[in-house]
């Protein structure tokens, strides 16, 4: 797998792709799965920019505690942007991976991890270090991506297809909601909630969450699965030619667990 590099360009557009509605909806989705309160200790694996970790620290207040880790550093910088939240802790940033989480045992609550777990090549180890620095029944929120859930119009269906297909290069397992429950199970977890999160695009609108994966997409699968730049861009600008008739649709699953 040749995966997706975070650069200083890709950071910013998935920043400007996590402010739209759709994003902006469905870390409200997992705000309301996370149930957090005045004081809880939270780690959010796999950061970003920021933006669901701000929400966090204000909901936690002054006595709780907001720490974030990304492999990116890019991510991070633009998240340091957001680690001053009036009426909230200072969120605390690290460079550090999911498989080697930079806290003590027990130091958390809850942690979160919004489409990260799907670019992990060994989900069983980063659990168990999820688990390591979990409070005894604290719980973790976790949201991936299938990407066979994907629905994208398009009037070359079997070139759709390739550039899917290509994409899912850029993951560790594309269709990780499929098996996280069991995982989870053996990992010494016990999910207590699982729900489908879509997001649906019906109509070409450039503040929306698939306009910007356009974009992401057409730059990173020239190369992959035989596709070339000049495809890629005609992929691109077919769907974006497509103006009231242009359809997005795409699953996310979020699973609450507790830790034994």
């Amino acid at each position: 797998m040749n995966g997706l590099q975070f650069d200083p360009e890709v950071s910013r557009q998935m920043e400007t792709m996590y402010t739209t509605p759709d994003v902006i909806e469905q870390r409200r989705v997992v705000r309301t799965a996370l149930a957090l309160r005045p004081g809880d200790r939270v780690l959010d694996v796999g950061v970003g920019p920021g933006l669901l970790a701000e929400e966090m620290a204000a909901e936690v207040g002054p006595s709780g505690r907001i720490c974030g880790i990304d492999i990116s550093d890019s991510m991070l910088a633009i998240a340091s942007a957001r680690a001053d939240v009036p009426g909230g802790p200072g969120i605390e940033l690290e460079l550090a991976s999911a498989d080697r989480i930079p806290h003590a045992s027990e130091s958390f609550d809850v942690v979160v991890s919004t489409q990260v777990f799907e670019y992990i090549d060994d989900v069983p180890s980063a659990l168990n270090e999820v688990r390591r620095v979990l409070r005894p029944a604290g719980r973790v929120v976790l949201l991936d991506t299938d990407w066979g859930s994907v629905v994208w119009r398009s009037t070359d269906d079997v070139r759709m297809g390739r550039v899917l297909t290509a994409f899912e290069d850029h993951l560790a397992d594309p269709h990780l909601p499929r098996t996280l429950a069991g995982v989870l199970d053996k990992s010494g977890f016990t999910v207590t909630h699982r729900q489908v999160v879509p997001i649906l695009n019906a109509g070409y609108d450039q503040h929306t969450y698939s306009s910007g994966l356009i974009d992401i997409v057409g730059d990173f699968v020239p190369g992959h699965g035989e596709v070339t730049a000049e495809e890629a861009q005609a992929w691109a600008d077919d769907l974006r030619s497509l103006g009231a008739g242009y359809f997005f649709s795409l699953n996310r699953y979020l699973f609450v667990a507790s830790a034994l």
